[in-house]
């Protein structure tokens, strides 16, 4: 598979170094275990080489990475293990959140554990934007104390619960208001559950979190209370995000590879291959040159993400078709790309971008 966008844009940051990691994400990824087992090794080796800092401020230790520096190292790693990566985008998710609070005492003393790899945080906020929505009852409700902010309910979706040391999640108050905050895992009435079984991925531990009425201090309140508190801060309300479409394009990107090593043996693939590759390059590039461009904005990134869905979906199935037999056996590698392709028709995938992929099932034309 030829790298011509990804190497036009790569990073001047991302050196030999990070393609020796990759490897040796990617050869871990290929244990038998490496779905159903927390990703220990992998996360370990993304610690020793700095990744754990990609999105920590400077000032507290980290690198800091700008969106075309984050969103090569996400294709890449993806590409390598989307399991890992999945991981890091709600670590790193959680790095974000945490930035937003006002205490720089607070951040300096979280952050340096973070990018030190000593602790690990993840995030529990999706009944915040789109999970349970629906529910006349808050998911998790919210009131104010003497002693701090006490949270009480369910938190829906948690990667890494069961080894979190930290989450960032919220609660919502009687009057509609939401408030952000760092929860510590080992406070009392912190109840991580048993992670979920899912057609793929069962390996980033994702699960439920009981908080039966946790106290959290003051000095732990991230944002709020306000109304829809995972807008940013600054009201700016954000451009929309590329990460999910990016994670796509990682594994898009494995399956074509594949797809193209059988080409090599059987040239008749080759009219198959070199459309596929040709497309992903072109999302690559579009995305790449809108982030240099500075113009990203919440209508692109839907636009993208429909195009790394439909992308990712059908390249998976051409490379199951390609090797025929073989890649219906558990733990092939066109096995698990059709069941990981699935993963991004679910997170966090805007309605109109879900329509839209059903439509191109339908064979729905605009």
């Amino acid at each position: 598979m030829t790298d011509s966008a990804l190497n036009l844009y790569r990073p001047a940051r991302f050196h030999d170094e990070f393609d020796c990691l990759l490897q040796t994400i990617s050869k871990l990824s290929e244990s038998s275990d490496s779905e159903t087992g927390w990703p220990a090794e992998a996360w370990n080796a993304i610690r020793q080489a700095g990744v754990l800092g990609w999105n920590v401020p400077r000032e507290f230790g980290g690198a800091d990475l700008n969106s075309v520096e984050m969103t090569y190292g996400y294709i890449r790693l993806a590409e390598a293990c989307l399991t890992t990566t999945f991981v890091l985008t709600q670590f790193n998710a959680a790095c974000q959140r945490i930035n937003w609070s006002q205490d720089p005492e607070l951040k300096a003393g979280v952050f340096q554990e973070l990018a030190a790899g000593e602790k690990f945080a993840t995030v529990g906020i999706s009944h915040l934007t789109t999970s349970r929505q629906h529910l006349s009852k808050p998911t998790v409700t919210a009131e104010k104390m003497k002693e701090g902010w006490k949270l009480d309910g369910f938190v829906p979706w948690v990667t890494g619960a069961v080894h979190a040391d930290y989450i960032v999640t919220g609660g919502v108050f009687q009057d509609g208001t939401q408030i952000l905050a760092l929860v510590e895992t080992d406070c009392e009435g912190v109840d991580p559950q048993s992670p979920i079984e899912m057609l793929s991925m069962t390996g980033s531990q994702t699960g439920a979190v009981k908080l039966n009425q946790v106290i959290v201090p003051d000095q732990f309140l991230i944002a709020g209370p306000v109304e829809n508190v995972m807008k940013r801060p600054d009201g700016q309300g954000g451009a929309g995000s590329l990460t999910t479409s990016a994670l796509a394009l990682g594994v898009a990107r494995r399956a074509i590879a594949k797809l193209g090593e059988e080409a090599v043996k059987r040239p008749d693939l080759l009219e198959i291959y070199q459309p596929f590759n040709a497309e992903c390059e072109g999302i690559s590039a579009e995305m790449f040159k809108t982030l240099k461009a500075g113009t990203l904005n919440g209508g692109f990134s839907e636009k993208i993400r429909g195009q790394a869905n439909s992308l990712v979906l059908r390249a998976s199935q051409a490379l199951l078709a390609a090797v025929k037999g073989a890649g219906f056996v558990k733990g092939h590698p066109a096995e698990r790309a059709i069941r990981e392709a699935m993963f991004f028709l679910v997170w966090s995938c805007p309605q109109p971008v879900v329509h839209a992929n059903m439509k191109e099932f339908a064979c729905v034309l605009d």
